[in-house]
Order: C-alpha cells, then structure tokens, then sequence
C-alpha cells in the first residue's frame, strides 16, 4: 500500500495551562499565607477547599463531598470509613491501574480480581461467580479508562448479594449512566484531580456520599482534627459525636492552593468534557472502518468521557505488534501498550501487582493482549486527533499486510 508518510509533532503529555482566573486565586491564597485549609481569618470564613467541597457536591448531586490529597488516598479513605477488616476480600478490576489494588492493600484488603469483556468493562458473570466463591461484601468499581459497566444490571447483582459499591471515577468525572452521574450508584465515590483527568490539580481527589456516618469518619480520617464543623458539605456536629474517638487521624487534607487552582476549572468541567468527546470522535473515526482495528462500544445509556483512546488489533503476531508500536512512535504518536509483561511507566498489567495473590484471568490476558491507549489531551485540536488516527490506522494496515 501506499503511505502518507505523515509525522504528528504534538506532545501527548502536554496540558491545557491553568487559567489566568486560577492563577490569579491561587497567587491570592500564597499572598495570603493561609495554605492549610483549616487556617482561617475569621470564625465565619470559609476556606477555599471547603468552598471546593461545597461546590463539587453540588456539581455531583450528592449530599457531601470531602476534598484529598490524591484519589489514591479518597479509595483508601472510602475502605477505612466502610471499616474493611484486615485481609478481608475486596473486589475489583484485573484492568485497572495499579492504585487501585495499592489503596485496597494500604487500607488493609484483599483485592480479588474480576476478568475485563473485551468492551473493557467488568465481567459481571465473573463477578457473580466471584462473589459466590468468596463471600466478598464489597467491590472497588474501577471505570478504567472511563468505560462504564451497566450499572443497572450491576446494581440488580450487588444488591441481590448484599455487596457494597464504592466507585473509582477517576477516568468518570462528568460522566453518567441513564442520566446519572458516574459516583452515584454506589455508597461512595472516588475522583481524582492528577494532571491527566478532567480537572488539574497535579496531585488531589474528591470522595462523595450522602451517608452521614461514612463522611463523618472519612473526614476525621483526612486529618480534621477536631476541627471537623468547619466542612461545611458534611453532616451534623452530632454525626461526628458518634465517631470521633473512635476514627484515627490518616491524614491526607487538601491544601488551599490546590482548592484554589481547581475550582475555576469545575465551572468548564462540562464544556470541556464535550471538547474531548468531539476529539475522541475525530480520532476514532479513523479507526472504526479499518476491519483488523476493534474500538470499544459504549453502552447506550452511557454518556462517557473520552479522554484517551483504546482500540485493539487482535490479529497481530508478537512481531507485528512491536513493529507497529515502532512505526506509530517514529510518526509521533505514542501508544500505550497494555499487554507488556513488565510494567511500563504508568500502565501494568495485573500479573506485576505480586504484593497479594492473584490467579490467571485467560479471558484479560486475551484482552489486554493487543490492547491499546492514546491519551487525548485538549491541547490537540479536532484535526490533529483526525490526523492521529489516520498514522494509526495506516501503520495498522502496512504492518496487518507485512
């Protein structure tokens, strides 16, 4: 075949830059002084990680809303104030990043792992299956890569098993199922605001819910102190009453910097969650006539955010796939892999997490074996993402064809 010879020059790690706005709120808390979010002028003021915390729970429709360091720390946060014991089993997803099994482990569980479908959401047979062997009472949902399950078929499951829902949305933010959020179906929810998620803090997180108790541990758990009646998006003195010698300080507080950096971007959350999916859309593309290319299908009452790209060429050989890794980065395009034996930068594959046992899962490795990632960073335009999937899907065919 014939080849374009086309080079894309764009840097897949680059993001937008923080707003003039966010700038200008962040310079005023350093100006300030007043970095720790408890560190008031007055009794009556309020601090701009709480602010965040109210105006997150309102964008989320959930009664609280407690703001973290990392969205590690919210999962382990969430497993603390559920009160998992020691070893007990916690489900989650073997497709997942590694600090999902890494919070279940730091806060004291089990991960036991449930096979991905090739549309990269959770087995829900498996699952099935998994919770009638094991017993398990609690699943750490991962909507990895920001596929999204569906949710009521997983609901009718977990509530016929009496197993809790606590939900990674780390790849959801602004998501929603049959017109609800992604965080709302289960007891708690877990976000992140890393660089490369849909709001940009470098490091931070959220966890929601409406349980009074559960908030009420998880912010004595971020390091409240007894400083506590100073969140405003969290329940009565009284609920805290109940739990405070009881809950140990875990701290892991949100800074008032951060607070200040993010909450101009919650205002455009949704645009920009928009501005991904046009991208998406244009990358893609590209890629869905190609017949040796498979792209994922999103459930029809999904409305996901596609910040990344995942596609698979299954009919690859081990040497085919290596070649078309080489080709797509010497055009400038830089693929995950997650298929790779050993873990590379932020992608691993569930084998590598040797620090509790895991058991073969035929039905993932056959997934994650061709099995491929683009970030989509909104400092790429509508036709770069056009241009990125067409060096894609010209490198799929040259190398299909070798």
């Amino acid at each position: 075949m014939t080849t374009t010879d086309k080079v894309f020059t764009g840097n897949f790690t680059q993001q937008e830059p923080i707003s003039a706005e966010a700038i200008a709120a962040a310079v005023e808390v350093m100006q300030s002084g007043r970095l720790h979010r408890y560190n008031v002028s007055e009794n009556n003021e309020l601090s701009e990680t709480t602010l965040l915390e109210i105006e997150y729970a309102k964008y989320q429709g959930q009664q609280y809303c407690l703001a973290c360091t990392s969205g590690g720390y919210a999962m382990q946060t969430a497993l603390r104030a559920w009160g998992i014991e020691p070893g007990q089993p916690i489900l989650t997803n073997a497709f997942t990043l590694s600090p999902v099994p890494g919070a279940i482990t730091a806060a004291g569980g089990t991960p036991v792992l449930i096979d991905t479908t090739d549309q990269l959401v959770l087995d829900l047979n498996h699952l099935e299956q998994t919770i009638k062997s094991t017993g398990a009472s609690v699943l750490m949902l991962s909507h990895m890569r920001g596929h999204l399950v569906d949710m009521d078929k997983l609901m009718v499951i977990l509530n016929e098993h009496k197993v809790a829902l606590i939900e990674d949305c780390a790849h959801t933010m602004g998501a929603t199922f049959n017109g609800v959020k992604s965080g709302n179906h289960g007891v708690m929810a877990c976000f992140s605001t890393q660089t490369y998620k849909h709001i940009n803090s470098g490091e931070g997180g959220f966890l929601t819910t409406n349980d009074d108790v559960l908030m009420a541990k998880a912010v004595i758990l971020s390091g409240s102190y007894m400083l506590y009646e100073r969140h405003e998006a969290s329940p009565a003195p009284a609920v805290f009453e109940q739990v405070k010698y009881l809950t140990p300080n875990c701290s892991g507080r949100m800074d008032n910097l951060r607070a200040a950096i993010l909450r101009p971007q919650l205002i455009n959350l949704d645009a920009n969650c928009k501005r991904w999916n046009t991208r998406y859309e244009a990358l893609v593309a590209k890629l869905v006539p190609i017949d040796i290319i498979d792209v994922p299908t999103e459930h029809q009452s999904a409305v996901e955010v596609h910040s990344s790209a995942q596609f698979a060429i299954n009919s690859f050989s081990d040497d085919q796939n290596q070649a078309f890794l080489k080709a797509c980065k010497d055009s400038g395009v830089e693929l995950k892999w997650f298929g790779a034996d050993k873990p590379a930068a932020y992608t691993s594959r569930y084998d590598s997490w040797q620090y509790f046992p895991t058991t073969k899962l035929p039905q993932t490795d056959k997934v994650l074996a061709r099995l491929y990632d683009c970030r989509i960073p909104l400092t790429f335009s509508v036709d770069d993402c056009a241009t990125i999937g067409e060096i894609i899907a010209e490198k799929a065919l040259l190398i299909g064809s070798a």
